[in-house]
C-alpha cells in the first residue's frame, strides 16, 4: 500500500507540473480498470486492478509519443501461498489515432520496465517490458476533455516464463 501512496503522490506532481505543457500538444491521461494475469501468472493468479497515467505528444498526422506509468495488483487464485502480486512500471511507446473527430480508434505499442513483486515469497524483479494494444477515445462535451477505453497486451521478462497481462482501463484524458 505504501508503493501504491507513492504513485498516486507522484502522478500528482506530475498532474501539477504538466498544466503547462498541455498548451504544448500534449495530452494527459489517468485511468483505472481490471488487471486479467494472463499465461502461467494468469494460472497463480486471479484478476486484480490497475491504475495508470501517462502523457502524449500528438503529432499533426495522428501518430503520437507516448509515456505512461501504471500500477496493478493481484492475489493467488487457490491460497497455497496467500500472495499477492505487485506490478509498477513504465513504458514509451508509439500511438497511431484514426480520424481527426468524434471516437477516435487508435492503436499503440511500446517498451518499458516494470517491477514484479511478491513480498510473502520474497520475489522482487525489474525487467524490459513490451505491450501493444488499442483503444478508443470519446469526446466530453466542448471542453477537448476525452473518455478512454484501451487495453494493451503486456508481457515481462521475467526468470523462467514471462509475466503477461492484460489491463483494461477506463479513463479521461485531457489537454491538446
Amino acid at each position: 500500500m505504501k508503493r501504491f501512496g507513492l504513485v498516486l503522490l507522484a502522478v500528482l506532481a506530475l498532474v501539477v507540473a504538466a498544466r503547462p505543457a498541455s498548451a504544448q500538444n500534449i495530452r494527459w491521461g489517468l485511468g483505472a480498470g481490471l488487471l486479467m494475469p494472463m499465461g502461467d501468472y494468469g494460472d497463480i493468479d486471479k484478476m486484480g486492478y490497475t491504475a495508470a497515467f501517462g502523457g502524449t505528444y500528438n503529432l499533426p498526422s495522428g501518430l503520437g509519443i507516448r509515456a505512461d506509468l501504471s500500477y496493478g495488483t493481484s492475489s493467488e487464485k487457490d491460497g497455497v501461498t496467500a500472495h499477492s502480486t505487485k506490478l509498477i512500471g513504465g513504458m514509451a511507446s508509439l500511438v497511431y489515432a484514426f480520424g481527426a473527430a468524434g471516437a477516435r480508434p487508435y492503436v499503440t505499442g511500446g517498451l518499458g520496465m516494470h517491477n514484479i513483486k511478491i513480498d510473502e515469497l520474497g520475489v522482487s524483479e525489474t525487467k524490459v517490458a513490451f505491450g501493444f494494444g488499442a483503444g478508443v477515445t470519446l469526446p466530453l462535451g466542448t471542453g477537448g476533455n476525452r473518455l478512454f477505453v484501451e487495453s494493451r497486451y503486456t508481457s515481462v521478462s521475467t526468470s523462467g516464463s514471462p509475466v503477461t497481462f492484460l489491463p483494461i482501463v477506463v479513463g479521461i484524458s485531457f489537454g491538446k
